[in-house]
């Protein structure tokens, strides 16, 4: 069972090299607030900014092209940067909703975005980044659940941009934001999944 666990709360009477944690006279305390599983390979955090990572999935929107460079918003990053690769032609117009794949990130200043794809029509959303792998959920089983009974298409940016498209999009709406909401408590998956059961049955 998940557990909440705050900053300096202990999780093991033993060392262990788990993330988001320190070890103090032979135990393993934890450095953030998050949610912590026994035998899991981390802590993970509820509150605090995004921390970009090479091969993380974004969704951004287009400001403007340089040459063949896009600049893209991210909303909670400064400046990125979709660089198009030997074999990649974009043709993307300001205000365009894009998916792509961090590249790298360059003295945690600049990120360079590759493999750019077009997300056309739908809607955006934006929740906590620290609350996106709730979201997810473990081995995808949150969200592929709002896609599956919605009947709605949804790409999860780690920045915290989250695109949806079709099916009972306002239902797949509020599920995410319920996440959001709840992501500090225990058995959300199938709390979830009974709410959205419910809802789509009454309408």
């Amino acid at each position: 069972m998940r557990n909440i666990v705050l900053p300096g709360e202990m999780i093991s009477d033993r060392p262990q090299r788990i993330e988001n944690t320190y070890v103090e006279n032979g135990r393993t305390y934890s450095k953030i607030m998050g949610m912590y599983e026994p035998n899991s390979r981390g802590v993970i955090p509820l509150e605090g900014s995004w921390s970009p990572n090479t091969e993380d999935t974004v969704v951004g929107v287009v400001m403007e092209q340089r040459n063949k460079v896009f600049v893209i918003d991210l909303r909670f990053f400064g400046r990125c940067l979709l660089v198009p690769g030997k074999f990649d032609e974009y043709s993307f117009e300001p205000g365009e909703i894009i998916e792509a794949k961090i590249k790298e990130v360059e003295n945690r200043k600049t990120i360079v975005l590759s493999d750019g794809k077009l997300l056309e029509g739908g809607r955006m959303i934006r929740v906590k980044p620290k609350k996106v792998l709730r979201v997810i959920g473990k081995k995808n089983t949150m969200i592929n659940q709002i896609r599956e009974i919605t009947k709605t298409d949804i790409v999860v940016g780690l920045n915290g941009l989250i695109w949806m498209r079709g099916g009972n999009i306002e239902l797949a709406e509020e599920a995410i934001f319920k996440v959001e909401r709840e992501a500090h408590t225990s058995g959300l998956t199938e709390s979830i999944k009974q709410y959205l059961e419910t809802r789509t049955k009454s309408e």
